[in-house]
């Protein structure tokens, strides 16, 4: 009786890992999109109209990052999280401990143009400079 009992929990055992395998869900993976061509330019007014820099009162200036994105696995990136660091024309960081600084909604297979809007202070003086910029996201959606 109790061999048989035994025989059973792992006939029920091997039963559940083999519905796993059939049922599992997708493995979505996490994808590196590289980006370049990278440039910058001041936002159309009605966009930076008032602006501030967040978390205070101070003045800030609006400006559009645009390059290429490319992807190379094939498949979309959805909701692609964009990293690098900004300095200012003397060098210091415009966003203090902070590297992302956006994203982009969907990565199309191949090369595809991104753009991401960002707030900087007033009194960082411009040229910027875009540094170690790159993306990486999901091939599937990822939340609900």
């Amino acid at each position: 009786m109790r061999i048989q009992c035994w025989f059973t929990t792992v006939a029920v055992a091997c039963l559940f890992w083999l519905i796993s395998w059939v049922i599992a869900p997708a493995a979505f993976a996490f994808v590196q999109v590289e980006l370049s061509d990278l440039s910058y330019q001041e936002c159309p007014s009605k966009f930076s109209e008032g602006l501030v820099t967040p978390g205070s009162i101070q003045a800030a200036n609006c400006y559009i990052i645009t390059g290429k994105a490319i992807n190379k696995s094939g498949k979309p990136v959805i909701n692609a999280d964009i990293f690098g660091r900004i300095y200012d024309a003397n060098h210091n960081p415009v966003f203090q401990n902070r590297t992302r600084l956006g994203a982009i909604d969907e990565v199309p297979p191949g090369v595809s143009d991104f753009e991401v809007r960002i707030t900087v202070s007033a009194n960082q003086p411009t040229p910027l400079q875009l540094e170690q910029f790159k993306a990486s996201g999901f091939t599937g959606k990822v939340r609900r």
